[in-house]
């Protein structure tokens, strides 16, 4: 079994200081699993997670504390989300009894280019990483802002000057630097550099900060204040707005940078314009429950429910494991070639939702599967416009795609005590989104225009259009057991969210472990290619049993860190007895932080 995937090194280990030394709070240990009564949050960071459960404890709701808890993951993770990126938030609401979604996703400028991402020199597409993501040319319009002020107009009880002041205060007083919060600076060395502004706060000195030291953002801690005050208008128009146009269209860089970075083409009317919207959820039935998930532009719900649709024609709780976790990777490989071929901005593409989701064509798709041999990959897609649920000849053309979604993004999973329930995923795309911090602003805009297809095909649902919204994996989940909430989940890690998402329901609602096991679990990923990717955990329990059905088990590695990590989720569980289980990875991306209002 080799490895596949292009090792990106850490940069040098370097022991001088961008933050001031000691005296920040050093925040909760963290913990992994929590269980009690009264509420609970869970993300990858314990000063976040801390925040958001304060808000619990002080009377707020579920949209209250998440959007706290974003604010202060905008502070403590910034190479995964903030303020200059955008995300995707689902809510269900115990007084109403449904599942509803805000579309946060970052937008196209107006006048974005089908080829802006085709080197002129060249006239091939730029290289990935690091040319094309360190650019203006990467970074969409932002939504996380709008989003977050939705969700409070819609369901919260507090203002978001109120919900921002937490986080506020972290900024300014800072925070204690860990491993990972080192780690990605330096991952990130070359890029930053590239920046005056991103080099002054991430490498003041030339060095990146310490694990153990204070990190301040005295920037960031304005920009909150200015929110606060004047409202999400104070990042759509304005200075603020002029600002992001001007780092867009003429980055900050150094005199001679080392990268090409591309330019972009937003202006002031972009921001403007952009509006988060509210969207149905996905829903489909899996063994009695309800399962709801975020309808594209994000291809999250349609294509985690497409393959629990084709998943549920087999009794996967009697099987031996590797036999499930086979019939689990080929429903993979079949979702994920659908979703190729026919999902994206539903704005500007005609997605066949309804088709994607339907039981009749789950089951004419689970037809290729063998339950003692793989299929040949890359599979075909499905043919959406007949089909009867009945095996027999089929497919189209094979949708076997390069993704270049980015694995560092970060979910966050809430309930309150009346039972209102939160998952939000956000995110900037790369570890460090663009790599361009605002001057004199403190957060780093998004590289999320690299989520549309490099090359343009007039055929791909997934293209390049101006105002389009580039299609996405996160994948935040509800899922309901008689009408009421149950389990809910979701995860960071591009395309592999999506089968984080599946395998983790998967093992939790047919395998028999608990919420905690089936996070912690070791994950494969399937995305419709001749390869079953999976961290070495899960090679070396069943990758045997697996090559033996005829897999290709190989050993996943994250090209842009290096780790063979795959996500890094969190979920609560809503018990009968009215008790929570709330949980985080317990080593993944250095472990994640679950807490309750009242522990048992």
């Amino acid at each position: 079994m080799r490895r596949l995937g292009i090792v990106v090194p850490l940069a040098l280990l370097t022991s001088l200081v961008v933050a001031s030394p000691g005296h920040a709070d050093p925040g909760p240990p963290k913990k992994a699993v929590a269980r009690g009564t009264g509420g609970a949050v869970t993300s990858v960071d314990p000063y976040a997670t801390r925040i958001g459960l304060k808000v619990l404890r002080e009377g707020g709701n579920a949209t209250d504390a998440a959007i706290a808890t974003a604010a202060a993951l905008g502070v403590t993770e910034p190479f995964s989300s903030g303020i200059g990126g955008g995300g995707y938030f689902v809510h269900y609401s115990a007084k109403t009894g449904k599942v509803q979604t805000i579309d946060g996703r970052e937008t196209a400028p107006a006048a974005m280019e089908h080829d802006a991402f085709i080197n002129p020199q060249t006239g091939k597409p730029y290289n990935f990483s690091p040319q094309l993501v360190t650019s203006g040319v990467s970074v969409g319009v932002p939504g996380t802002l709008a989003t977050w002020q939705r969700a409070l107009d819609r369901w919260g009880t507090r203002s978001l000057g109120r919900s921002l002041k937490p986080a506020t205060a972290l900024a300014r007083h800072g925070f204690t630097v860990d491993d990972t919060f080192r780690g990605q600076v330096q991952q990130n060395e070359k890029r930053f550099k590239a920046f005056t502004s991103t080099r002054d706060l991430y490498y003041a000195g030339g060095h990146a900060p310490r694990v153990g030291s204070t990190f301040h953002n005295p920037d960031l801690a304005r920009t909150y204040r200015l929110i606060a005050q004047r409202g999400p208008k104070a990042l759509y128009r304005g200075r603020l707005a002029d600002e992001i146009v001007d780092a867009v269209q003429d980055p900050p860089t150094v005199r001679h940078p080392h990268l090409p970075v591309p330019v972009g083409s937003m202006v002031a009317r972009d921001l403007r314009r952009y509006r988060a919207l509210d969207q149905a959820p996905t829903r489909i039935g899996y063994r009695g429950l309800d399962v709801y998930g975020m309808a594209p532009s994000s291809s999250g719900g349609s294509t985690v429910g497409e393959a629990l649709n084709i998943l549920e024609r087999y009794d996967l709780s009697s099987l031996p494991k590797a036999d499930a976790l086979h019939l689990y990777l080929e429903a993979s490989a079949l979702a994920f070639a659908d979703r190729n071929a026919y999902v994206g901005d539903p704005s500007q593409v005609d997605v066949p939702l309804a088709d994607l989701l339907s039981d009749d064509y789950a089951a004419e798709r689970a037809c290729q599967i063998s339950g003692g041999s793989t299929m040949d990959k890359p599979v075909d897609a499905g043919d959406v416009t007949s089909y009867d649920g009945v095996c027999g000849d089929g497919g189209s053309a094979s949708t076997n795609t390069i993704e270049n979604e980015n694995t560092q993004t970060t979910n966050l999973t809430v309930v309150d005590k009346w039972g209102n329930v939160v998952e939000y995923t956000l995110t900037i795309e790369q570890t460090g989104g663009s790599g361009i911090v605002v001057p004199g602003r403190g957060f780093l805009l998004n590289n999320e225009l690299t989520d549309f297809s490099a090359e343009y095909d007039a055929d791909d649902p997934n293209r390049i259009e101006p105002l389009k919204r580039p299609r996405s994996s996160m994948s935040p989940t509800i899922v309901l057991k008689d009408g009421a909430p149950y389990v809910a989940v979701g995860s960071p890690g591009g395309a592999t969210i999506i089968t984080t998402v599946l395998q983790i329901l998967v093992d939790r609602l047919d395998l028999g472990m608990s919420l905690p096991e089936a996070i912690a679990a070791p994950r494969a990923t399937q995305q419709n290619s001749a390869e079953d990717l999976a961290e070495p955990a899960f090679v070396r329990r069943y990758g045997d049993a697996l090559e033996a059905l005829g897999h290709q088990v190989e050993t996943y590695e994250d090209i842009f860190t290096g780790t063979h990590e795959i996500g890094a989720a969190t979920g609560i569980e809503l018990r009968k007895d009215g008790s929570l289980v709330a949980a985080a990875e317990p080593k993944r991306r250095g472990g994640g932080s679950a807490m309750v209002v009242t522990p048992k």
